[in-house]
Order: C-alpha cells, then structure tokens, then sequence
C-alpha cells in the first residue's frame, strides 16, 4: 500500500504537508536538500583523511515546571542537516578524497505513535532517508551499539560534545577516550562555511529584512504611549508579513533607557519629547535581520535630537559603504574609523575629547559590528580581525550614548541616545543592504508623522 506523503505527520514542515511554506524541493524555507548536501560536502572536503565530524542536536528546553518553549536546533546541527529535532546525533564520515566522497549518519528518535500523542508528531527514522536524505540511520536510544563501528575506522574525530551535553555526551565522550580519540573543535570550520553565505541564504536575510525594515518604518507612522504596545505592534507585523517571529528580544528603550544598550524590559511609558531607541528584526527559515532605529515619539526631532542624530547617521552611511570586498577592510578596521568619524562628529558639536579619561569608551562602548546569519552574534568565535570577503554578512551599528549626569559632556545631549544599524551582505564592489525599507533620514522620519 503506497501512502502520500501528504497524508503523514512530521516533526517539522516538509513541502507535501507545508506547499503554503516550503517549495518543491527545500527541506527548509528557501534552502533546498540539494544546498544542505553541497554544505555537508564541503565539511568533509575540508576533513583529513578518513576524518569524522559528530554533531548533536540542542535539547528541548524549559521555562519552569512543565512548561518548555520552542524548540530550536543547535545552529551548527541545522546549518548541515536541516533537521529540526531534538534528541538527535548527525555524523558525516569522509570517504574520500574528492567532494562528494562522505557518508551521512542521522540517529533519531523512531515513530512513536503513543508518545506522540501528547507531544505531537516526529519525523522518525524513514523520513530521516527519505526525506533528510541520511545514508544511515538508527534510534539514537540504541547509539551506544551504532557509534563503535563508525568510530573505530576514523582517523581523526571533530566535535564540540562534552561529557555535559544532553542525551549522548557522556556516552560520545566515554567512546572516544575508549577508542582514544582525543576530538578536535569543529565549531571552527563548520563556521568558516557559514561566515559566506550563499545566494539562497542572502535571499532569505533580504526577506527577513525587508519585512523588518517595513515594520519599522510602519511603527514610526503611529503614535506611541507604551514601550510594551511598541514591542507588541512589532511582533506582530513580523508574523502577519511571512517571517516566523522575532529573531531576538527587541530593545524598545525611550529616553535615556537607550543608554543601556541591550534594555530590554520594555515596560515603561514613552515621553513624547523623547526619542525611542528600537533594536528589533524578524527571522524567516531561522535566518535573522537586526536592524536599529531611533526616532523622535512625536515624530519631529528637537535641535539637539537632530543635531546628535545626524553625527550617527553620518558615520553609519559611511562605514555601510565600506562593506565590500575591494575596500579590503576587516570589522576591526571599520570599528576604529568609526570610532575616528564619531569622535570628528563630536568634536564639531561641541564635545571636549581631547583630553583622557576615557570619554569615547563611555559614549561608543560597544563594536560597530558582528556577523548575522542562523543567529543574531553569527559565527562566534570567527574573527572580526578578518577582511571582508563577498558572502559575509555583517551589521553595522554606530552609536553614541551620552549619560544623564556627566558633566563632562554638553548639558543639551545629556541623556540622549543614538543607534543607527543596518544588516549588510558584502559584495565586490558595494555593500548589499539587507534593510534598506527601515527608513532613517531625518527628512524621511519626519515625513512620516
């Protein structure tokens, strides 16, 4: 009896069951089982000889109680296989010299039509071939029998278990020093691979920025009592647009609350004389947008708003066009001409930097960027020492933070704070701006109140 795939239940959306999410041929939103093989092959490429990579997914986890939130899959574990469950082992084993040459090993949990019942469907271990496209596959509750024969034929072992990490560690740990095996870091290389990232992954983050960026500039159309009602509105414009969520929990600072950069109480009333610090973006197939803006509560900027305003705006929209490859600049490079240009900024609005004591580390105390992609801080560990290559994927976000009681600083900005952040993808000879629909010219802000 042949049964449509149609008709069964997974632990995750797959095109016969999700046509309105996944296209033909995805095994997640916008990238295809095909791209997770070429991925999974250049991990092994990248494996010396008959080298093993083992990977194991994140646990369910608890927010009190009984009560647990979303799952999410171990970034590394899902950047490879595309699979979105817990209690699950990934190995890929190199076989030979040419890409291509590996063998793709997924334990996981069976069918288990009682169990659920009460936690809804999982994928189980035919799904695990036939549609993730393992080469081998096994009850991970049996994993202590599975693991040994692969193991004992490998010349070098990769991965980031500990004896801590959930359902296999102690095991997978037990068996190497066993075998003596001592295992080498993995996070590194596979972050090597996703620090580029590929046309399908770019076109995922455009998605998510797009809509992001929308939202953004939608919210600065309304009128805002709340800190909470700002963060809801933004939530909910993310999801009601295609994105699956918030990527992260937003900052929705107003007033001098934008001085503490990851504020994210979000509980207070807004002054409309104030601005409003927001640092929120959607995700869309687990891939992220961060984006900030800040804009005045009544919509038109004070001459003090504005003035410190435009310094930021200035050196942002200089640093974002550093972003290409031919510009030959790490983010460490970007990081010290931005503080270069916030320091001129200042210094033509009346600051007294000349002098020590620290005053740009207290009004640009942060990085001007990281890497984005399956996270937020993507890739760490990667260095920002690195120059930019096409495919990378940073955010640039300047900021100046002047404190309330310092009188060290122009009594007319005590209190104000700026950021400005956009995500970017690098290309040869321009930057790609990922979330351009944000808008924040000073022109463009006001026209919209």
């Amino acid at each position: 009896m042949i049964i449509s795939a149609a008709d069964l239940e997974f632990g995750q959306p797959v095109y016969e069951t999700h046509p309105h999410i996944l296209q033909p041929g995805e095994l997640t939103p916008g990238i295809t089982a095909q791209e997770y093989h070429e991925r999974r092959s250049k991990l092994a490429f990248a494996l010396p000889e008959n080298g093993i990579a083992i990977l194991a997914s994140s646990e369910l986890k608890y927010r009190s109680g009984a009560v647990f939130f979303p799952f999410r899959q171990d970034s590394n574990f899902l950047y490879l296989t595309g699979f979105s469950e817990p209690d699950s082992l990934a190995i890929i084993q190199k076989t030979g010299p040419k890409p291509g040459d590996y063998v793709f090993h997924l334990f996981c949990r069976p069918k288990d039509p009682r169990a659920e019942q009460w936690s809804g469907p999982w994928s189980g271990l035919q799904a695990a071939e036939d549609v993730f496209n393992a080469d081998f596959t096994g009850d991970i509750a049996k994993v202590e029998t599975l693991l040994p024969p692969i193991l004992r034929g490998a010349g070098k072992v990769y991965t980031d278990i500990t004896p801590s990490t959930p359902v296999t560690g102690q095991l997978v740990t037990t068996l190497l020093s066993h075998l003596h095996l001592p295992p080498a870091p993995l996070a590194g290389l596979v972050h090597s691979l996703r620090a580029i990232k590929s046309p399908a992954e770019i076109s995922n983050m455009r998605h998510a920025g797009r809509v992001s960026g929308r939202a953004l500039t939608s919210a600065m159309r309304r009128s805002w009592s709340s800190e909470k009602d700002l963060e809801a509105y933004l939530n909910y414009a993310f999801t009601s647009h295609g994105l699956s969520g918030p990527a992260y929990v937003p900052v929705i600072a107003g007033g001098s609350r934008g001085n503490m950069i990851h504020y994210v109480h979000n509980n207070r009333l807004l002054n409309q004389d104030d601005m409003v610090l927001v640092d929120a973006g959607g995700e869309y197939g687990t891939y992220i947008t961060d984006i900030t803006r800040t804009w005045p509560v009544n919509g038109k900027f004070s001459a003090p708003q504005r003035d410190l305003y435009e310094a930021v705006l200035t050196v942002q929209r200089k640093m974002v066009s550093l972003c290409r490859e031919n510009a030959t600049l790490s983010l460490d490079q970007i990081h010290r001409a931005t503080e270069a240009g916030l320091r001129e900024q200042l210094t033509l609005l009346g600051f007294d930097l000349s002098s020590g004591g620290g005053k740009m580390d207290v009004l640009f105390p942060h990085h001007v960027g990281h890497y984005v992609g399956l996270d937020v801080h993507d890739t760490p560990g990667y260095s920002r020492s690195l120059t930019l290559r096409q495919g990378h994927a940073v955010t640039i976000e300047p900021g100046v933070y002047v404190p309330q009681d310092d009188d060290r600083f122009p009594e007319h900005f005590r209190g104000l704070a700026v950021r400005i952040e956009d995500s970017v993808v690098v290309d040869v000879e321009s930057p790609l701006i990922l979330t351009t629909e944000a808008v924040k010219e000073v022109v463009d802000i006001e026209a919209l109140s």
